[in-house]
């Protein structure tokens, strides 16, 4: 058959009420795909270029949490395309319950396995951040998720984990991430009650990783598969895959990138350990391990992260208890540290470069964790909440969505000052959505406020009221 791109595959659909034809493009991202007549939810699917019917394949379930399925699902079509899995990609709502995310994650994929040649025993999720997060939850709560993909988060709670059902977890984490820490404590819990994992590092500060790195993590799922004999082994395949994984050690010790050349071969013990004998790879190791760079390196790092561990510790006491006390004066104690850390991210020492992104990372994420806990609570305590988004204004200044938030509840109180205050530091900051603006809940009163129009006269200059000071 000749291999061309627009082929178009057809599948009748006969279960769940749909009588009619589904047309399905190869290597193209199909969105809007109904679960069933009765659940208006969609989800999106991508077919490798071989897909052919004749034979099962594997299948990736990619989570979105954040609005963001465009961006994730097109950052795992290389590594799908290349390794020959089928893509299914959902979103999630915030206003399901953790419940209702299940039920609609199970019924996404009973859908995709019946109208698609599926093989059951390589079913496996992925996602990044928060999606993450939910997919290394789903092969507890579902039957048949052999394992997760999960980049910048850890699994969120190990004690859940079920010994009798292992899955294999893939963690993919930048050194910069508030994560990493957190996944190198998940690996040790892991390694200890023998779930299969691997995790991959990596140097630079962005929000999402390398595409080579998420095609290696896939990659990984299909050794493994061949290992447990799911798939038939392909000798040609391990040779290259083996071949590229030694030039990579081989280019980060030759960039002394001694740590992470370390980190990834104990990593290949596991991936190619049923597959090779690895008296080779266990030389290379001891010649690393002997390296007086990799010891100064080791030594550097492990300094960073007691003094890492013992900060989380103080920022995670404080807030807890400026929320509970509504600590307000202590909001300068949060900004030095802040400036403090800001010190960290701009000297010279790599590791504390590192650790300072990832402690404004951890500090953002906690206060956001407080913030969904106080909301979430039946009588929601405003005074907290008021805390809580004049920190997160401290702790990420050009996130313009918590200036608006202080305004808001400023101004339902009918605190002028405070809502004036924060107002002028948005704008000072670059704030320019004047339709958000005027659209903000609560402010009417404030919105004709002399010194409201005067400000976004000053710096947008669309005031839409022009009501005089007396």
């Amino acid at each position: 058959m000749k291999k061309i791109l627009s082929f178009l595959l057809t599948c009748l659909l006969c279960h769940i009420g749909f009588g009619q034809q589904l047309t399905l493009r190869k290597q193209t991202i199909i969105d809007s795909l109904r679960i069933n007549d009765s659940i208006p939810n969609t989800f999106s699917l991508y077919l490798p270029q071989q897909f052919e019917t004749q034979k099962n394949w594997p299948l990736l379930l990619v989570i979105d949490l954040e609005g963001t399925k465009k961006q994730s699902t097109s950052m795992f079509v290389p590594a799908v395309e290349k390794e020959g899995y089928v893509m299914a990609a959902l979103h999630l709502e915030d206003s399901l319950n953790l419940t209702q995310s299940m039920l609609l994650t199970g019924q996404v994929l009973d859908r995709v396995t019946t109208m698609l040649p599926i093989q059951r025993s390589r079913i496996y999720t992925a996602g990044q951040g928060s999606g993450a997060r939910y997919a290394s939850l789903a092969p507890i709560f579902i039957n048949g998720i052999n394992g997760v993909i999960s980049i910048g988060a850890s699994i969120s709670n190990t004690d859940v984990l079920n010994l009798r059902r292992p899955f294999h977890f893939i963690g993919i984490v930048g050194k910069n991430d508030y994560a990493y820490t957190e996944l190198l404590a998940t690996e040790k819990v892991l390694n200890r009650i023998k779930f299969p994992n691997q995790i991959l590092l990596y140097d630079e500060k962005v929000d999402w990783p390398d595409v080579a790195l998420i095609e290696k993590a896939v990659q990984i799922f299909t050794l493994r598969a061949m290992g447990k004999k799911q798939v038939v082994k392909d000798s040609i395949y391990l040779k290259n895959a083996f071949t590229e994984d030694l030039q990579k050690v081989n280019g980060l010790r030759s960039r002394q990138k001694m740590l992470l050349a370390e980190q990834y071969l104990g990593e290949l013990f596991s991936i190619y350990g049923a597959h090779k004998n690895m008296d080779s790879l266990r030389q290379i190791q001891k010649e690393v391990r002997k390296n007086k760079v990799y010891r100064s390196m080791k030594r550097a790092e492990n300094a960073t992260f007691f003094k890492e561990s013992l900060l989380k510790d103080d920022y995670a006491y404080y807030m807890e208890e400026d929320v509970r006390t509504h600590n307000f004066n202590n909001l300068g104690w949060w900004n030095y540290q802040m400036e403090e850390l800001d010190k960290f991210i701009n000297g010279s020492n790599t590791y504390e470069k590192q650790m300072g992104n990832r402690l404004k990372g951890f500090v953002n994420a906690l206060a956001e964790d407080n913030i969904d806990l106080v909301r979430s609570e039946e009588l929601v305590d405003e005074d907290a909440l008021a805390f809580l988004y004049m920190l997160k204004t401290l702790l990420d200044p050009q996130n313009f969505d918590f200036y608006l938030k202080i305004i808001s509840l400023s101004s339902k109180n009918e605190d002028f000052g405070t809502a004036l205050f924060y107002l002028e530091e948005a704008l000072k900051k670059g704030f320019k959505d004047v339709e958000k603006l005027y659209n903000l809940e609560d402010t009417a009163l404030l919105r004709i406020n002399p010194k409201f129009n005067k400000l976004v006269s000053q710096y947008l200059k669309e005031a839409r009221y022009g009501i005089k000071e007396e």
